[in-house]
């Protein structure tokens, strides 16, 4: 009879132990890298205003999202350690340097450190506005419509400030051309 009660009171403990490690896992969901989703995902922030956010970029210096109001934006999730992250960078700097002058901003928000993303961007050659984020990055994503995590999960935001496309995955020079250029001769 003992060794029943003891067998019940393991199995709660272990039932109670193992629901309180699935909650913890429900509130730390890992970014999940983009080519293995589905691409019906639903993204419903397209049309609305773009959400307000402040963070260091790798100098240090506190940035805001405000400062490229008036601006079309690539606002571009992404990590070190993310594949497709990294092969989509060398198209974003180029484009920077192409269309700056016409009012274009890349801003990368990274989730990952300081250290690693200051030393990705000089190995990289990165100029635009690097953001390190860490986990709070995943939250923001999430205020930018990346309901499920993915990374790369890249926003466009118009000039207004309206966020008027979203993308899960790799994007080409080619496929953001095609989605800037438009918005550019917007003023």
């Amino acid at each position: 009879m003992k060794n029943i009660a003891l067998i019940l009171l393991l199995l709660a403990i272990a039932g109670g132990a193992g629901f309180g490690l699935q909650r913890l896992m429900q509130d730390t969901k890992l970014p999940v890298i983009a080519p293995t989703l589905s691409k019906n995902v639903k993204i419903d922030v397209v049309g609305t205003q773009r959400p307000a956010f402040q963070l260091k970029d790798i100098k240090g210096e506190m940035r805001n999202i405000d400062e490229w109001n008036g601006q079309v934006v690539l606002v571009n999730f992404w990590a070190t350690w993310c594949p497709p992250c990294k092969k989509e960078m060398p198209a974003f700097i180029q484009l920077q340097e192409q269309y700056a002058k016409q009012g274009f901003q890349v801003i990368g928000i990274a989730l990952d450190n300081e250290d690693s993303v200051r030393d990705f961007a000089d190995a990289m050659g990165v100029k635009y506005p690097l953001l390190p984020a860490d986990h709070a990055g995943l939250k923001l994503s999430r205020d930018y419509g990346n309901d499920i995590g993915a990374l790369p999960y890249s926003v466009f935001v118009g000039r207004d400030g309206i966020i008027t496309q979203t993308h899960i995955g790799e994007l080409s020079k080619d496929q953001v051309e095609g989605i800037i250029k438009p918005m550019l001769l917007v003023k």
